[in-house]
C-alpha cells in the first residue's frame, strides 16, 4: 500500500491537482556512490565535497542485491553518480559485477579521483558489457570551469577525457547549458577545443541547467496535471526518467530507493526498500527540478 504523503505532493499550493508521471518499467537503474568528492563545487546540486556524508560511500555488499533484482525486473544498463564515483573505493569492483550482465555508465569530474585509479580500469575493458564514462566539463572557456570548480580543474578533466579516450573507452561531455544559447555554436567550440587538445571530437553532449544545491526551492512554475496532458503526450511523459528509471542510494546505514537522480533531497521521493516497492508508484512533480525534464525532457540518461 503506498503511503500517504504531504498535500503539496498530490496539490499546488492553490489546490490545484499536481502533475504526476505513472512509473511502472525498470530501464535504467542509477547507484549514488555517495556524496563524497574530491572537489566542492559551490552549484553542485548534491553539495558534495572530501569527506561529505549526507549520503553514504556505496559498497559492493549494497550493490549486489539491487543488481540481482534489477535484473530480474529487465534492466537495460545500471548507471553511477555521486559525488565522484572514484571516491567510493568498491567502484570498479561494482562495476565488474555490474559488466557481467548489462552495459553501465559513470559520471565523474574526470580529475584526481579518476586518475588515481585509471590502472584498475583495464579489467573493465574484457567485461562482457561495456563501460562508457560522462566527463564534466563546464563549458569550453578554461576560466568559466574553474571559476566553479578551482584552478587547474579544467586542463585536469581535458586530460581524463584523453586518458580514457587512450584506454578506448566511450566518453560523453556533460555541460553547462546556458538560456537562450545556440546549443551548435557551444558544442563547436567544445569540438575544436578538443581537436586542439589531441581529444576525439566525436562525443555526446549532456546539457544541463542550474539545478542550484540540495534543499533550495527554485522559482520554476507549477506543473500541474493539465500541464502534463497539455503539453506532453502519453509517449513523450513515458520519457520522463521517473517512469523508467530509479536511483538507489545509501542514507543512515540504509539503502534506499529514490524516483531519480535529482529529488534525493527530498525525504518524499523515497519510494521504498527494493525496486518492487518503488515501480508502480505514482510519482509527483512537485520538486522544483521536475520542471527540467518537463522543458527540456530526461536530461541524466543516455539511454
Amino acid at each position: 500500500m503506498e503511503r500517504i504523503r504531504s498535500r503539496d505532493w498530490y496539490q499546488t499550493p492553490d489546490g490545484t491537482p499536481r502533475g504526476y508521471i505513472e512509473s511502472s518499467t525498470l530501464r535504467e537503474l542509477w547507484f549514488h556512490t555517495g556524496t563524497a568528492c574530491n572537489l566542492n563545487c559551490d552549484f553542485c546540486l548534491e553539495g558534495s565535497g572530501p569527506g561529505d556524508k549526507r549520503l553514504e560511500l556505496l559498497k559492493l555488499k549494497d550493490a549486489e542485491p539491487f543488481i540481482k533484482e534489477a535484473l530480474e525486473l529487465g534492466v537495460e544498463q545500471f548507471s553511477f553518480t555521486g559525488g565522484e564515483p572514484f571516491v567510493a573505493k568498491d567502484l570498479v569492483r561494482i562495476l565488474r559485477l555490474a559488466t557481467e550482465y548489462r552495459p553501465a555508465l559513470v559520471l565523474t569530474n574526470g580529475t584526481d579521483a579518476l586518475k588515481q585509479r585509471l590502472g584498475e580500469l583495464d579489467a573493465l575493458l574484457t567485461a562482457p558489457y561495456p563501460v562508457r564514462f560522462r566527463v564534466s566539463l563546464d563549458s569550453p572557456d578554461e576560466a568559466i570551469h574553474d571559476a566553479g570548480r578551482g584552478e587547474g580543474n579544467f586542463q585536469s578533466a581535458l586530460n581524463g577525457i584523453r586518458l580514457l579516450q587512450e584506454k578506448g573507452f566511450d566518453v560523453s561531455v556533460a555541460r553547462h547549458m546556458a538560456q537562450d544559447e545556440d546549443r551548435v555554436v557551444v558544442e563547436s567550440a567544445y569540438r575544436e577545443l578538443f581537436v586542439r587538445n589531441g581529444i576525439d571530437s566525436d562525443v555526446a553532449f549532456v546539457a544541463f541547467p542550474d539545478f542550484l544545491p540540495p534543499g533550495s526551492s527554485g522559482s520554476g512554475p507549477d506543473i500541474t496535471t493539465q500541464c502534463m496532458t497539455q503539453y506532453h503526450t502519453e509517449q513523450s511523459r513515458a520519457g520522463f526518467m521517473c517512469a523508467f528509471s530509479k536511483m538507489v542510494v545509501k542514507s543512515k546505514g540504509a539503502m534506499r530507493v529514490y524516483a531519480c537522480t535529482l529529488v534525493d533531497d527530498d525525504p518524499e521521493y523515497d519510494l521504498g526498500a527494493t525496486l518492487r516497492d518503488a515501480l508502480g508508484v505514482r510519482v509527483s512533480m512537485k520538486h522544483h527540478r521536475c520542471f527540467s525534464c518537463f522543458k527540456f525532457g530526461s536530461s541524466c540518461s543516455e539511454i
